[in-house]
């Protein structure tokens, strides 16, 4: 049987495609230590679980295509609390900022156009490219200079004739990259100028850790024509379960294209878009809390990378995720080592090796990404599994 060209351009998730092996080494009674999924432990807002047992309607219908009204408002309401007023028009409702993404690819990519992508980048974002027939041009940038890459002469220099849109995400996934406002305005005016589409992942906003006012490209009012905001519930209340996310965009025009992909998808489930709905309401404190969690978490993390010989790392201004250069060859072998002829009292560690944030080939392959989504007793044991690993993996090869 055959298969589409399209598919088959595609890569297993680096930060999934262990599974199977995971499986495996659990059944051997082995505690696997997780830094591979943004997935965190912190405790998800009563708000959704209280909406979902309100709930008494007979029988659960399908939502309206766009969105729920309430959720849809919801949604308006605290971008205005960011100072970014949004009509009902400018916002539809996705089964997470996953299908947002695939839902701008497939309107706005034709086969061979050209999406501008700082990397290393989230790894998705490939999938979704080579799914809307479009081809990722990877702006490199690296921890030396901090990952920054808002510099017109570098992204003028990845332009050409079949680029369509540049696509980033501010706080950064893989990197923690908190862009300035000067350096928003850099990539506003660049997209502007170049007549590109500017994709803005925005998943992580209230996560920064510098004191930072929370910010969003959707604040620049004279670029109406080119943004669109990727947005979700899953990191911002911690409910990555509930599938919730957001398209936004003024385009007019764009968002009726839009509508005619998710009439054809029907609608996102409606109780989770009646949880998300009630989410919203969370008391300010929340965040507050949230943030100060995190940035310990993030802290503990460094703390122990700096102990382990040959490791190098930029330290995130923001997201739950770092990347992180080991004194080994290949990540991705050491990973499938960890589970197979590792352990430590009994445990090892899982993370997600870096080769897969990356367009180019033969990058990332000595990389890491770590999510800090654990408290940090947790993140600390882990760290240590880490070290020990890499210590056992190379005396090994020796």
């Amino acid at each position: 049987m055959n298969f589409s060209s399209k598919i088959e351009k595609c890569s297993y998730s680096p930060i999934r495609k262990f599974y199977p092996l995971q499986v495996e080494c659990e059944k051997k009674g082995t505690k696997i230590y997780h830094l591979n999924i943004g997935q965190p432990d912190i405790r998800t807002p009563q708000g959704f679980f209280d909406a979902i047992k309100r709930f008494d309607d007979e029988v659960v219908e399908y939502a309206p295509s766009p969105g729920i009204p309430q959720l849809i408002d919801a949604v308006r309401n605290y971008y205005s609390g960011i100072g970014v007023e949004l009509s009902a028009g400018d916002i539809v409702v996705t089964t997470g900022g996953s299908e947002a993404l695939s839902l701008t690819f497939s309107t706005v990519l034709d086969d061979g156009d050209e999406l501008l992508v700082p990397e290393p980048l989230y790894s998705n974002y490939l999938t979704f490219a080579n799914l809307s027939g479009g081809k990722v041009v990877p702006i490199p940038t690296d921890p030396e200079n901090g990952y920054r890459y808002a510099c017109r002469e570098l992204l003028q220099s990845y332009v050409s004739p079949r680029s369509r849109a540049i696509l980033i995400t501010n706080p950064g996934n893989p990197t923690g990259v908190v862009l300035t406002r000067d350096e928003m305005r850099i990539i506003a005016d660049f997209a502007k100028d170049n007549g590109l589409f500017l994709i803005v992942d925005e998943v992580y906003r209230e996560f920064v850790y510098g004191g930072q006012k929370l910010s969003s490209f959707s604040e620049f009012d004279d670029i109406d024509e080119n943004l669109v905001i990727i947005d979700s519930v899953s990191k911002r209340f911690s409910a990555c379960g509930a599938r919730v996310g957001a398209l936004i965009s003024r385009n007019g025009e764009f968002m009726a294209n839009i509508m005619k992909l998710c009439q054809a998808r029907l609608s996102v489930a409606t109780l989770d878009q009646l949880g998300a709905a009630e989410m919203y309401k969370t008391d300010k404190s929340f965040f507050d809390e949230v943030r100060c969690e995190y940035k310990k978490r993030r802290d503990a993390v460094c703390e122990e990378l700096a102990k382990i010989p040959g490791v190098r790392f930029d330290v995130p201004e923001g997201a739950f995720y770092l990347m992180a250069t080991l004194p080994v060859d290949d990540t991705d072998a050491f990973q499938r080592w960890l589970f197979t002829d590792f352990e430590l009292d009994g445990e090892t560690v899982m993370f997600a090796p870096g080769a897969g944030f990356y367009s180019s080939p033969g990058k990332g392959a000595s990389e890491i990404r770590i999510a800090y989504v654990r408290n940090c007793d947790y993140l600390r044991r882990s760290i240590r599994l880490l070290a020990a690993g890499i210590e056992a993996y190379n005396a090994r090869k020796a």
